[in-house]
């Protein structure tokens, strides 16, 4: 599998738009974010052309408006951000992540007993 593009915070907030809403345009895109950053229309479109020139996402001119679909799927690169965080920082290991998360009181009780009722549900799967 080829390696997606490298996508920054700022354009993953873009991409997170596109995702909900595409085939999605210039102005709908603006007027999201504008209500979630502080972002200027000039910063969105810049971030939008990135996102186009790093092959992450394609558009169609429709009229006077840029129509823009993401080349690259949501979960696809969620995946591959999760690899890479966990081969980043605990050498690929989900153990030693969950240790890390459980001994520093970052999970809950509940999220404890749904990872438990994860594993138990898929024992033997793999």
């Amino acid at each position: 599998m080829a390696a997606l593009p490298q996508i920054s915070e700022a354009e993953f907030e873009v991409m997170k738009i596109v995702w909900k809403y595409a085939p999605v345009n210039t102005n709908e895109i603006t007027e999201h974010l504008t209500r979630t950053t502080s972002w200027s229309p000039k910063t969105i479109q810049t971030l939008v052309k990135r996102l186009v020139n790093k092959g992450a996402l394609s558009y169609e001119k429709q009229g006077r408006v840029f129509v823009y679909t993401p080349l690259v799927g949501k979960n696809e690169y969620i995946g591959q951000e999760s690899s890479s965080f966990l081969n980043r920082f605990y050498d690929g290991n989900i153990s030693k992540m969950l240790s890390a998360y459980i001994e520093n009181d970052k999970l809950t009780a509940n999220e404890i007993d749904t990872l438990r009722s994860l594993l138990s549900n898929n024992k033997g799967e793999n």
